[in-house]
C-alpha cells in the first residue's frame, strides 16, 4: 500500500507538470475559431493552419537558426570557462582562493536586470550593439556552471593528480586526459542548464537586438502578440517549436544530467 500511494503521487505530480505542455500542444492543433468556446482537450478537427501561419508570419527558419548558433556557441564557451575556472579553484592554491571564489559566488545573486544598463551601455561604447557577438558576449561564463564543476573535480581524487605528476604531466595534460574524462556528467549538466538558458533568453536581446535578421526564438515568439487580439494556436505553435529542441537535448542528456547532480552533491 506504502509502494502504491508512493507511485500514485509520482504519477500525479507527473501529470501536473506535463499538462501545460500537452495543452500546448492541443491548443496549437486547434481551428483559431474553436479557441473562442474555451481551452479544451479534445479537438475534432485537428488542423495545422497555425503551423503554416507561423511560417507565413516570421522567417522562422532563420531565427531557429540563430537561437541555435548563440545557444551553441554560448554553451561551449560555458563549459570551456567553467571547466577550467573549476579546476583553478579546485586543484591549484593561490593567495585570497576562497575569497576569490566566495565573490564570484556571490554574482549568483545579482539579477539580469541590473546588468542590464551597463551591458548595454558597454555594447554601444563599442559599437557592438545589434550584433551576435553582442547576444553571445554576456554569455560566455557562468558563476552556476564554474560552482557545479568545481564540485565535481573536487570529487575527482587528488591521488590521480599525483601520480600523473610523477609521470611528467602538467596540469595541462592532468586537466585533459584525467580530469574532463571523469566529470563527464557534470558537463553534461552544465551544457544542458547553459543552452536553456541561452534558448530561453528573453530580456537581453530584446535590449540589444534591433534588426529582424539577428532575431532569436523568444523574441521572435513574443512579436506574434497581437495588440487587441492574438491569434494563440500560432503563439503555441511557435512555443512547441520552441521546446522540442530542449526536450530532446534533455532526454538525450538525462542520465549525465541525473549521475552529474548526484555525484557534485547537489541536491
Amino acid at each position: 500500500m506504502r509502494r502504491f500511494c508512493l507511485y500514485a503521487a509520482v504519477v500525479a505530480g507527473a501529470a501536473v507538470m506535463l499538462f501545460p505542455f500537452l495543452w500546448t500542444v492541443i491548443t496549437s492543433i486547434t481551428p483559431d475559431g474553436s479557441l473562442a468556446d474555451g481551452p479544451k482537450l479534445i479537438v475534432h478537427n485537428p488542423t495545422v493552419d497555425a503551423y503554416r501561419t507561423l511560417l507565413d508570419a516570421m522567417p522562422i527558419w532563420r531565427i531557429l537558426v540563430n537561437s541555435l548558433l548563440i545557444a551553441i556557441a554560448s554553451t561551449g564557451f560555458q563549459l570551456i570557462t567553467g571547466s577550467m575556472a573549476a579546476y583553478g579553484f579546485a586543484r591549484l592554491h593561490f593567495p585570497l582562493k576562497n575569497v576569490i571564489f566566495g565573490c564570484y559566488l556571490a554574482t549568483l545573486m545579482v539579477p539580469l536586470q541590473v546588468l542590464v544598463v551597463p551591458l548595454f551601455i558597454e555594447m554601444k561604447t563599442l559599437n557592438l550593439q545589434d550584433t551576435y557577438f553582442a547576444l553571445l558576449a554576456p554569455t560566455i561564463a557562468s558563476a552556476f556552471g564554474v560552482f557545479l564543476l568545481r564540485q565535481a573535480v573536487s570529487a575527482v581524487p587528488a591521488e590521480l593528480d599525483e601520480a600523473a605528476t610523477i609521470d611528467g604531466a602538467g596540469h595541462l595534460r592532468i586537466f585533459t586526459t584525467i580530469v574532463l574524462p571523469l566529470i563527464r556528467p557534470a558537463l553534461a549538466t552544465v551544457a544542458v542548464f547553459a543552452f536553456m538558458g541561452s534558448w530561453n533568453s528573453f530580456l537581453w536581446p530584446l535590449v540589444v537586438i534591433r534588426s529582424p535578421e539577428f532575431m532569436t526564438l523568444p523574441l521572435g515568439l513574443s512579436t506574434l502578440q497581437g495588440q487587441f487580439t492574438t491569434q494563440w494556436n500560432v503563439v503555441m505553435a511557435g512555443s512547441v517549436v520552441s521546446i522540442v529542441p530542449i526536450a530532446v537535448i534533455y532526454l538525450l542528456a538525462q542520465r549525465h544530467i541525473i549521475a552529474g547532480v548526484a555525484h557534485t552533491g547537489i541536491k
